[in-house]
């Protein structure tokens, strides 16, 4: 919950209008101000502060203890012009916080967090438990100085601007699952590689299955802090000890059909939970079900009262899984980049992209970002490329124009993936949108995309798709329409429109949608001449009932035109 204060009616004006856009995320806290922040700060997760920074500092001084448990706190002036970061701004969520009511309010957020404000992701931002000497660390890779990153697994982080392997350096970020004990001037990063299989009996005390893991964790060199899951038989999913002891450890705990589990090839099957749950093996199947290495096949607990065990356990560390973002650009300018793709574009530590649109948003890259770029052609190498970094165990993103969906990088890229990665689509402004914006509503009905590049698809399919949208009256938007090589298509593909369509029917030709260099212009069916065409251009045709109105072209959502006056509107059809 974010509590809101305010002193002023200035602030409380702000404040009203954070309350109503968040009404399930906020509590407005009145009456003295300092009595408001006092029972807000004890009470919620974050704070806003609509007053003086000085007065915010003083009434907080008194309330700080740890900057791991205490309230992120951001400070709004009484003009509104600024959302200040002023506590907590990682462990609190006070810099994503200020960004939101930034955006909220109209304001400019105010982050001075020396990892934000230079583009590092912070050590204690990346999403998993970390120990050492964060302050030391971080510093040290603000300062530029050598900092090794010892990967002993791969997990999909945000870049680091670390040293290059062999090169000798004072700090440390290490990634492992092991138990170890940072060292001077190290930072230890442990991701949930961890699954630990369970199988217990009848009435199994929770205790007794916690204590069998973490010692069968401890004496394997493991730290429980990368503990993914604990998993089991579908039979024991409601088995209160077995759930308990995962709450306790505070992961989820993962159940599998009998029946799956026993088609999972073990070390060590038994006689015993084959006749009682269906299946030869519980605890090293549920451990291996989603795939991995089997660290700790299965042990049995020890009762201190001699009874016999009642639970076993066995540890697999599941292999990495990597993450490809896929990314639609937009058609080129900046403000139509949208703040997903941005925010995936930091996230990613390796880039894959041809190389002019790389250096659309090469800024925007995070220190130590890792960059594959290649030419025109590349296509498929940079999907492959792209699908095995992910593979690999990486956080990639690869890029494409427009929407990477439409004739871009998502289909090749997703052809290679299989379910081994986890794919986020990321969608853009497409060449067609842009385009239809800058004329007017060109696609305000029914409409398709045609591509009339025959490098990937024969003509004569392209001619049929061609003809199916005239016969059915879509307006038509032809990417690649015309090339050095291909001056024939475009020609061809407007007569077999023309067949169906006036003479006087609109046509939007768009060069350079939103880039530098940006042109446009409304001709008719029979003006237009394809030499004016070229590859960074969309043409889009209209439909039977698409007309020009005060110089923009417009297609009715329906066939009826209601309250139009004879001066309004230039029937072009």
């Amino acid at each position: 919950m974010i509590g809101l204060i305010s002193a002023t009616a200035a602030g409380a004006a702000a404040r009203d209008r954070v309350a109503a856009a968040w009404p399930d995320r906020t509590r407005v806290y009145d009456g003295p101000v300092g009595e408001a922040v006092r029972a807000a700060f004890a009470e919620c997760t974050q704070l806003v502060c609509f007053l003086a920074t000085g007065a915010t500092v003083r009434l907080l001084a008194p309330l700080l203890g740890d900057k791991r448990a205490d309230p992120g706190v951001v400070c709004v002036d009484e003009a509104g012009r600024f959302a200040v970061a002023l506590t907590g701004g990682h462990a609190g969520g006070a810099n994503a916080l200020a960004r939101e009511i930034g955006e909220l309010l109209d304001a400019q957020p105010v982050v001075t967090t020396a990892t934000d404000a230079v583009g590092m992701a912070g050590l204690d931002t990346l999403g998993l438990p970390v120990e050492g000497d964060v302050a030391g660390v971080s510093r040290a890779l603000l300062d530029g100085e050598s900092v090794a990153l010892a990967a002993e697994v791969v997990w999909p982080l945000p870049p680091l601007p670390v040293a290059a392997p062999g090169t000798a350096a004072a700090y440390t970020v290490r990634v492992t699952d092991r138990a170890v004990i940072p060292g001077e001037g190290e930072v230890v990063l442990r991701p949930p590689t961890l699954v630990v299989g369970v199988g217990a009996s009848r009435g199994v005390p929770a205790e007794e299955v916690r204590g069998l893991v973490e010692q069968a964790l401890g004496e394997a060199g493991l730290s429980a802090r990368s503990v993914a899951a604990l998993a089991t038989v579908d039979a024991k999913a409601d088995e209160p000890g077995v759930v308990a002891a995962a709450e306790q450890l505070g992961v989820p705990l993962l159940t599998y059909p009998a029946q799956q589990l026993a088609a999972v090839p073990v070390p060590h099957p038994s006689r015993a939970p084959l006749d009682a749950v269906g299946t030869p093996s519980v605890a090293e199947a549920a451990a291996l079900a989603g795939g991995g290495d089997l660290l700790v096949p299965k042990r049995k607990s020890r009762r201190a009262d001699g009874r016999p065990s009642m639970a076993t356990c066995a540890v697999v560390r599941r292999p990495p899984r990597g993450r490809l973002a896929v990314i639609g650009l937009g058609p080129g300018a900046r403000d139509l980049l949208t703040p997903r793709a941005k925010a995936e574009l930091r996230r990613a530590s390796v880039l894959v992209g041809l190389d002019q649109y790389v250096d659309r948003i090469r800024d925007l890259l995070r220190p130590g970002t890792r960059v594959l770029e290649s030419g025109l052609g590349a296509e498929e190498e940079r999907a492959r490329t792209a699908v095995a970094e992910a593979r690999r165990g990486h956080a990639v993103a690869l890029i494409g124009s427009g929407d990477a969906g439409v004739y871009a990088m998502a289909s090749p890229a997703l052809a290679e993936a299989g379910d081994d990665i986890d794919v986020v689509g990321v969608p853009g402004v497409t060449a067609a949108l842009a385009a239809g914006a800058i004329l007017g509503a060109p696609l305000g009905h029914d409409h398709v995309s045609i591509s009339l590049s025959d490098l990937h698809t024969p003509w004569e399919v392209i001619e049929r798709r061609v003809r199916a949208a005239a016969e059915a009256d879509l307006v038509v938007t032809f990417y690649n329409p015309r090339s050095r090589g291909r001056d024939w298509q475009l020609p061809k593909a407007l007569a077999l429109l023309a067949e169906h369509r006036s003479p006087t029917t609109p046509v939007g030709v768009v060069r350079n949608a939103s880039r530098p260099g940006e042109s446009s212009r409304i001709t008719t069916l029979a003006e237009l001449d394809p030499a004016t065409v070229d590859m960074m251009t969309v043409v889009t045709v209209g439909n039977t009932a698409t007309r020009t109105i005060a110089g923009r072209m417009v297609t009715p959502r329906g066939y009826r035109w209601q309250d139009t006056r004879p001066e309004e509107a230039e029937w072009t059809a």
